[in-house]
């Protein structure tokens, strides 16, 4: 399923750890968006390593959208569009 995720961590170095953790996991739309293709079993491994680097003292929050296939049809872009280019591409 495609999942969008979105963060908001206020401290860089942990920032900069989830940035690493999602650039494993799927390819960034915006600076603290990515888009991934995940399974049930993905996802729980990577909410697992994500929990531990958000403060919820501090307001800071992980964001998980699954996406429907047909939502995924109605995606628009204005813009380029990463996703166009990596349709074909499996990230391991």
């Amino acid at each position: 399923m495609r999942v969008v995720v979105s963060y908001d961590i206020s401290d860089n170095k942990r920032r900069t750890k989830v940035a690493k953790i999602m650039e494993g996991h799927g390819y960034r739309a915006q600076y603290s968006v990515f888009e991934c293709d995940l399974d049930k079993r993905k996802l729980a491994a990577l909410k697992k390593k994500l929990k531990p680097l958000v403060n919820e003292k501090e307001w800071e929050s992980v964001r998980f959208y699954p996406l429907s296939a047909d939502c995924q049809k109605n995606i628009s872009v204005l813009g380029k569009d990463l996703a166009r280019y990596l349709e074909n591409v499996t990230i391991v």
